[in-house]
């Protein structure tokens, strides 16, 4: 028997490896753009702080996390979402004392022992940012902008994004109370997982995607806003409006994990089975206390690159060619085959991307091979035109041929 991935995994190969290097590459310049710098933090955590961060009630810490004990007797977890990791770091290297707002971004695999189906693996990989050390709505409202600007120049069509408040803990407390009232009487018809969240965490009962039809007057949250509250949601809302972002305010909106206040916000769009959700975030006020640090407010963003690849695909988008060969050469002559090993790696130190022929194939297969590449230009070297220092030259895009000076062929292609 031969060895295969484990299930929930994917092997990204080339072909397809290069939309993920477009939509990163994108992401990276967006970041840059807004002025988000990147960091990079461990696979794997201490256990606990997944426990405190995201919430013990949560899906991904009841039901979804990969935890192991390590041969020092610790409970490690490989990280289900990036939010408590970049915390964490956020605390532990002071990162608060910096006079200025702390703006991060990460680009890497996530884990989550997740039941598979389109658009959900339970190796994932994220695009995410976190903004940390100001409470102002405009900065809620920039992070929702980098997220909705990413899917527009990536070429998605149809996104939309959905906000709701929920609050502070106060807040929500008030809430919770209305809520049960209105859940009780229908207790024994919700799903199982619904009734352990009534015991524990009633908003997340709202999040179920088995009993929404059970919600639809069920009592809303920004109905029990108290009034700052209610201005930061309404400033949220202006300021999205200026920046022309659309969005529609979703009311039994609650995202999956237990440390949001106030925003919380999704990005939709079809095109991924029953999955529509492609992205998400919130402010977490609370969070950097929660983990040992001092009081200082956040918000943030993931957005899921496997569903952002797959929608691309759903949706026609045609890229440009993503791996641009610009030159492959011919050799024809023990001569001129030295001789083009030494030009193929002075064109290549000029940032010039070449090929060449190994597998000591005839002119017309390697002409075939330069077809297949899609290269902007073949050059052709036999004894004869290396006697005469030059090269010919043929441009694959006019069908134009001529023969330049070896010591100029770089300047040629690079024009």
């Amino acid at each position: 028997m031969g060895f295969q991935k484990p299930p929930g995994t994917q092997d990204f190969l080339p072909g397809s490896v290069e939309k993920w290097q477009f939509v990163e590459s994108k992401a990276r310049d967006i970041c840059r753009r807004f002025n988000f710098r990147e960091i990079r933090t461990p696979m794997f955590e201490m256990t606990e702080l997944y426990k405190r961060g995201v919430g013990e009630t949560t899906d991904i810490v009841e039901k979804e996390m990969y935890t192991f004990t390590d041969r020092g007797d610790r409970s490690l977890t490989l990280r289900p979402e990036g939010t408590a990791g970049a915390v964490r770091a956020y605390v532990e290297n002071k990162l608060y004392g910096e006079p200025d707002l702390t703006k991060l971004y990460y680009i890497g695999p996530m884990f989550r022992y997740e039941r598979q189906q389109a658009g959900r693996y339970r190796q994932f990989h994220q695009f995410g940012v976190e903004a940390l050390g100001a409470v102002d709505p405009a900065l809620d409202a920039e992070v929702i902008a980098l997220g909705y600007t990413f899917y527009t120049e990536v070429g998605l069509k149809d996104v939309r994004v959905e906000i709701n408040s929920v609050g502070t803990p106060a807040v929500r407390a008030a809430f919770r109370e209305r809520l049960l009232e209105f859940l009780n009487p229908m207790r024994e018809i919700l799903c199982k997982d619904c009734q352990s969240r009534m015991e524990r965490n009633p908003l997340r009962v709202l999040d179920c995607k088995n009993d929404q039809h059970h919600f639809v007057e069920a009592p809303s949250i920004l109905d029990s806003l108290d009034e700052e509250c209610r201005m930061h949601f309404e400033a949220l809302q202006q300021h999205l409006s200026g920046m022309n972002i659309p969005y529609d305010i979703n009311p039994r909106l609650v995202r999956g994990l237990d440390y949001y206040t106030h925003t919380a916000f999704e990005y939709k769009a079809q095109g991924i089975g029953a999955i529509d959700t492609i992205g998400g975030g919130g402010r977490y006020n609370g969070l950097v206390a929660d983990i040992g640090g001092p009081d200082q407010p956040g918000v943030g963003l993931g957005i899921g690159l496997e569903r952002t690849v797959m929608l691309l695909e759903a949706q026609g988008v045609q890229l440009d060619n993503l791996h641009q060969v610009d030159l492959y050469m011919v050799a024809l002559g023990e001569a001129a085959e030295r001789e083009v090993t030494r030009l193929l790696h002075g064109l290549r130190l000029r940032g010039i991307s070449a090929e060449r022929d190994y597998q000591g194939r005839k002119m017309k297969a390697q002409m075939k091979s330069a077809d297949r590449l899609q290269v902007r230009f073949t050059a052709i070297l036999g004894d004869d035109e290396l006697e005469r220092g030059e090269i010919a030259l043929k441009n694959m895009t006019t069908g134009e041929q001529k023969f330049v000076k070896l010591d100029q062929l770089a300047d040629e292609i690079l024009s």
